[in-house]
């Protein structure tokens, strides 16, 4: 089968466990996560070959992220060992499940990739190669990954996908940040995108014209989620579709918009769309069904606490109801 190679960050998210008692310290499980790990572990429950490229720090944390990821299938071999620490983030929930994340980085493994590291870990038999969030903007290994894609895109030996995922709190150089995003979705096939994340990357924008204007600068789709709102899709020649989310009991958001790339690749995966060529050439239906599904994986995923997408099974379940 194809590969889908996610290249990214590994991130222990520190979740609360319960409500916190008046006078008592709040007390947290640690969940693995990172939007590579959350894409990659999404990817292969779906029953899609799924690599996990990923620089690995070392103690327990490290252990726990390299054992979630074997365990839910995720091909290994391209997670590096790494001698810097990995990275945390606290998360806070909101009354709606939403999740706010404060972040503990600083000298943490996953900034760290060199061209060479890439190339010895690049996995043979990738066709979807998926980029994006923190180690996505963030020196030094940010230029190496984005020199990476460019010579896939080039290629044209995969698909590129990119999310640029920002967590502000993390950025010290707004505008560096800015123009590397926008250097990546020009350079990638399919873009993933919140409504926040635009918010931030062009305060004000509309999100119909954002998206079809993305979608005429490289890319062959560009995907705006919006939380419970109707997601957008744009396309090259100007098809703007609308598609609304499932309605489904919230307990959290964690690892949300990850559960839909990667429902979304593995669609792609399935149905043999592997090519730029043939995404763009797909036609409207076969798209929406895609979309669909990719919104399906991501509502399941929010009816559990962390980052814990569904099953091919729980999925096909799910869309029979």
């Amino acid at each position: 089968m194809p590969v889908i190679t996610v290249c990214g960050e590994l991130v222990i998210d520190l979740i609360p466990a319960g409500a916190p008692q008046p006078g008592a310290a709040p007390q947290y499980t640690a969940f693995p996560g990172g939007n590579a790990l959350n894409v990659a572990v999404a990817a292969a429950r779906l029953g899609a070959v799924s690599h996990l490229m990923a620089r690995v720090g070392p103690g327990p944390f490290g252990a726990l992220l390299r054992g979630h990821a074997s365990r839910n299938g995720v091909g290994t071999d391209a997670m590096l060992d790494a001698a810097e620490p990995v990275s945390l983030a606290v998360v806070e929930l909101a009354a709606d499940g939403s999740a706010g994340y404060s972040f503990h980085t600083v000298g943490a493994a996953d900034w760290q990739w060199s061209a060479d590291e890439l190339a010895r870990a690049w996995p043979a038999g990738t066709r979807i190669v998926h980029v994006g969030s923190i180690s996505s903007w963030t020196p030094p290994g940010s230029a190496a990954i984005a020199d990476l894609v460019a010579r896939v895109r080039a290629d044209g030996t995969a698909l590129v996908s990119f999310d640029p995922n920002v967590r502000p709190g993390l950025i010290t150089d707004a505008d560096a940040v800015r123009a590397q995003v926008e250097l990546l979705r020009r350079t990638a096939d399919v873009v993933k995108v919140s409504a926040e994340d635009l918010h931030w990357l062009d305060p004000g924008a509309d999100l119909d014209a954002t998206a079809l204007a993305w979608a005429a600068e490289g890319p062959s789709l560009v995907v705006v989620t919006d939380g419970g709102e109707p997601l957008r899709a744009a396309r090259p020649d100007g098809t703007l579709l609308r598609r609304r989310p499932p309605v489904v009991d919230v307990v959290d958001t964690v690892g949300a918009g990850d559960s839909l790339a990667a429902g979304l690749f593995a669609g792609l995966v399935r149905t043999g769309v592997l090519t730029a060529a043939a995404l763009r050439a797909l036609p409207e239906p076969d798209l929406v069904a895609l979309l669909d599904d990719a919104a399906l994986v991501a509502a399941l995923a929010c009816t559990r606490a962390g980052a814990d997408p569904p099953t091919l099974a729980e999925l096909e379940a799910a869309r029979a109801r």
